[in-house]
């Protein structure tokens, strides 16, 4: 089967493509509009859908939209009630469930030539759940969560796959939302709610968890898998933060504190799941499952012996789950995910092509990890571009900034190179098999959904991923699946005696990650980044920011015009 799936509804509008059971591609749409997580989640934008992302999908695998043989919409309006019916203070909601009814039709127009009847809408959690537990290794039988903020009526799912088929176990019933009440707290501590949560997250670390249990009453399960949460006094904690303004203690105080109770409520519920299921692997997946300090929490203390968390946990996951759903349903065995490097890429010829249609001066070294490392080891900030983009949150050495670890002022560094807040840490990124000499935690850990204890002997060597309290949220590079990035860890400790680098996000603050070239050259060019590797090639911030009499030919000296301009040598 050939299927599409389409995530639109909410927020992080995403498509994803699965052919006889293979992910062939999957992207959000923010990589191609350039707007952070697509669109907001109001119900006026609830009719946009990922056009451009679908598109590319189609046409990564050479296929119209009369070829698919089925479209999955992760959303099922006949599931949803009323918001009245669900508390939820949510007076234009009919409008969203409107466009989530005419969905086929909507993408009908999308996709010209696309049959009706082959859309067919996939409960929001199954969606999530499919994406993890069809999408994780090893995982024929395995249990799976899904904690968010609201699915059509509910906001949680645990279940269990067997072979081909996953099981409901039991849901949580809105308006109790562990993820609405994380979303209320991100916005009375300043903050962009269903977008900025991770804020919350790194703040929390900064604060004592002295407020958790009066935060309990609140919020905590309830012993037959599901929870209480709704209803918490914020101002009672802390008063209301502006947005831009500076932390203080009593705010970080109650991040700890809610993040504590998230953590203890989320192990009950994983605790009450082993009981039913006694599977060794539990899967992941919902836009909680990005909290990788309470996912670290259950894999230490939980009663599961693996614990997978699908990269792209959020919204933008049930793209790829409700396809994986259809084709299961349909009968293709689903493969896992070989990774989560699954959008553009452009080689070699396209890629100088760009770089001299922008006029921009060049090299092409003769080994990029080599010359990067190199930079590295200089104190250069490295803005890395290679291969497949990342479907997913976290940039995993294809979209990334990197940097040296060795040098405590580099994560001052990097976040105003970002434009964002000094309290948010930047990660490691290690090789597979150096990672337990130097961290303990889940290993190994891919997809930067973890956060691990820096081992003692190395908090002095590579200050600038320590994070305050202690930890990093590290990635492991295998060197099979990322023999560049490997050959680049490798290059930089023969130079340094470090085996970590720097990595975070190749993007500025407020800004989807970078996609495409151009993303790359306008990023490089507004903001001090020394080196931009991309592809085979360099650009250096002394050559690109040269003046033209500098760089100008001799006089006479013919000049290319049309494509011999863009076939041109480089300078």
């Amino acid at each position: 089967m050939r299927v599409l799936g389409i995530n639109a509804l909410f927020h992080d509008p995403a498509a994803a493509l699965v052919i006889d059971g293979h992910t062939v591609a999957a992207a959000e749409e923010e990589r191609f509009s350039r707007r952070k997580h697509g669109k907001r989640p109001v119900p006026f934008a609830a009719w946009e859908l990922p056009c451009k992302s679908a598109a590319w999908c189609l046409a990564e695998a050479g296929l119209r939209p009369q070829d698919i043989d089925a479209v999955a919409y992760s959303f099922d309006p006949d599931l949803a009630k009323p918001a009245a019916d669900m508390e939820l203070d949510d007076p234009w909601d009919p409008l969203r469930l409107t466009y989530a009814r005419e969905a086929p039709s909507f993408l009908c127009d999308a996709l010209p030539g696309l049959d009706r009847e082959k859309v067919h809408f996939v409960p929001h959690h199954m969606a999530h759940a499919a994406s993890s537990a069809f999408a994780a290794p090893h995982a024929e039988r395995s249990s799976v969560l899904v904690v968010d903020g609201r699915g059509e009526s509910t906001s949680h799912l645990a279940a269990r796959r067997r072979g081909a088929a996953v099981e409901p176990l039991h849901s949580q019933q809105l308006p109790h939302s562990l993820g609405l009440v994380y979303e209320e707290l991100t916005e009375h501590l300043g903050f962009l709610r269903s977008s900025d949560e991770y804020k919350v997250m790194a703040l929390a670390s900064y604060g004592r968890p002295r407020m958790a249990a009066e935060l309990a009453r609140y919020v905590h399960s309830t012993g037959d898998g599901g929870f209480v949460a709704k209803d918490v006094p914020w101002e009672s904690f802390a008063p209301r933060a502006r947005p831009g303004q500076d932390w203080t203690q009593e705010q970080a105080d109650l991040a700890a504190g809610a993040q504590r109770v998230l953590e203890d409520t989320l192990l009950d519920m994983v605790r009450w799941l082993h009981g039913r299921t006694h599977d060794e692997l539990l899967t992941m997946a919902g836009g909680v499952a990005l909290n990788c300090v309470a996912n670290s929490r259950l894999a230490a203390e939980g009663p599961f012996s693996r614990v997978w968390v699908q990269p792209a946990a959020g919204d933008a996951g049930t793209a790829l789950g409700g396809a994986l759903a259809l084709a299961s349903r349909g009968g293709d065995a689903t493969e896992p995910m070989g990774g989560a490097d699954l959008g553009r890429q452009w080689d070699e010829a396209q890629l100088r092509e760009w770089l001299t249609t922008a006029g921009v001066p060049f090299e092409r070294p003769d080994d990029v990890a080599e010359t990067v490392a190199q930079a590295l080891a200089e104190d250069a900030i490295v803005a890395w571009f290679q291969g497949r983009s990342e479907y997913g949150p976290r940039a995993l050495g294809h979209r990334s900034l990197l940097a040296h670890p060795g040098r405590a002022e580099n994560l001052e560094r990097l976040n105003d190179v970002k434009g964002r807040e000094q309290f948010r840490p930047v990660a490691p990124m290690v090789l597979k098999e150096r990672a337990p000499e130097i961290f303990e935690g889940p290993l190994p850990s891919p997809y930067m959904l973890f956060v691990h204890d820096v081992r003692p002997a190395w908090l002095d060597r590579i200050p600038a991923v320590v994070h305050t309290d202690g930890t990093a949220r590290i990635q492991t590079v295998d060197r099979e699946q990322e023999p560049l990035v490997a050959r680049m860890l490798a290059a930089f400790e023969r130079r340094t005696g470090l085996p970590v680098v720097v990595n975070t996000s190749l993007n500025t603050a407020g800004r989807p990650m970078v996609d495409d070239p151009r993303d790359a050259l306008e990023c490089f060019g507004s903001s001090p980044v020394d080196l931009l590797a991309i592809g085979p090639y360099v650009v250096r911030r002394a050559s690109f920011f040269h003046r033209p009499e500098e760089t100008a030919k001799p006089a006479g000296a013919p000049r290319p015009e049309g494509l011999d301009a863009v076939r041109g040598e480089p300078t």
